[in-house]
Parts: structure tokens; C-alpha cells; sequence
């Protein structure tokens, strides 16, 4: 990539988080290309989708959900504490952008979605979680990380959308949370 594609792309992806930040998912990427600086082409060239420009976004979002699911897995206590402070490591994830929630829970397990890769690694961190549990004979029988994180993103994605505070979500998650210990 030429350096000054590079600088688009990158001046772009920033003025997208700034927006999406401000206005949730749904913002338009006419503005986005007007407040980078860029023509909608410029854009459109970089960034075919939406979905695309979310894609790259959510990369430096990749490596945070490696560094909350290493503090989970890394928790020594009781296994609900460590399932709880994963749901809001989990929650907090999803939850940067108004309207983050139900795209990133509606884009997991879609084979389809052009995010599906970053949130394979929010799934596959879920998974480590469910496994350090099982092992400890924690987890009630049959408890699967996909479903358990679209659990977990229904309720971020409630929250999102009524502008709950952590402290009205916390009891939704205890009640996640006792229904998938033994």
C-alpha cells in the first residue's frame, strides 16, 4: 500500500472509531469520509462495507480480548467470581460502541459475516474460560462457549439498547451465571 493509502486507510479507521464512539454502528460513512478528509470513493475503495470497516476497526479490539480473558483465566477464587468477572471483562468488549452488542452477537457463529473472525477470538476466549471451569467440574453438563456468549451479548446487547448501568446488568449475569454452575 502506497504511504498515502496508508495514511487514509488508517486516518479513516480512527475517524470511524471517534464516530461509531459518538453515534453507534449506524452512523453514516459519508460523514466518516468527510470528517477523515476523504472523498466517499477514498472510502468505498479502502472499505467496500460497513461490515469491512468495522473489520479493521475491531483489530486492536483483538488484542484487548486477549488481555481480559488471560485476567479471567488467571483469577484465583471461587469459579461464580471468575465467571462473573468474565461476563463484565465480556461485556465491557462488546460494549465500546452504542449498538456493539447485537452486531458483535448476531455476527458470532455466522458464517457469513465479515467480522466473524474477530469474533471467533471473543468466542474462543469465552472457551477458555468454560474450559478452566469444566475442568474444575464447575460447569453443569454441556455448556458451549458460542452459546454462552450469545447469552452473555443478549444481555449486553438489553442493556445497550435500555442504557441500563452495570449495576441494573450485574443481577441479569448472577442469574447467567448460577444457571451454568453445578
Amino acid at each position: 500500500m502506497r504511504a498515502d493509502a496508508k495514511r487514509n486507510h488508517d486516518r479513516i479507521v480512527d475517524v470511524a472509531r471517534e464516530v461509531f464512539r459518538e453515534q453507534g454502528y449506524d452512523a453514516s460513512l459519508d460523514q466518516i469520509a468527510k470528517r477523515a478528509g476523504v472523498g466517499a470513493g477514498t472510502l468505498y475503495r479502502h472499505f467496500p462495507t460497513r461490515d469491512a470497516l468495522l473489520d479493521a476497526m475491531m483489530q486492536s479490539w483483538v488484542d484487548r480480548v486477549q488481555v481480559a480473558v488471560e485476567k479471567a483465566v488467571g483469577h484465583e477464587g471461587e469459579p461464580r467470581d471468575l465467571l462473573l468477572l468474565w461476563f463484565d471483562e465480556y461485556i465491557g468488549l462488546i460494549s465500546s460502541y452504542r449498538g456493539g452488542p447485537a452486531k458483535i452477537t448476531s455476527a458470532m457463529g455466522d458464517p457469513d459475516s465479515p467480522i466473524r473472525t474477530k469474533c471467533e477470538v471473543l468466542r474462543a476466549a469465552t472457551g477458555r474460560v468454560i474450559s478452566r471451569l469444566s475442568d474444575e467440574k464447575a460447569l453443569r453438563d454441556g455448556v458451549d462457549p458460542l452459546q454462552v456468549a450469545r447469552l452473555v451479548g443478549g444481555v449486553a446487547a438489553v442493556a445497550d439498547q435500555a442504557e441500563l448501568d452495570p449495576g441494573a446488568v450485574r443481577p441479569m449475569l448472577e442469574v447467567v451465571a448460577d444457571g451454568l454452575l453445578r
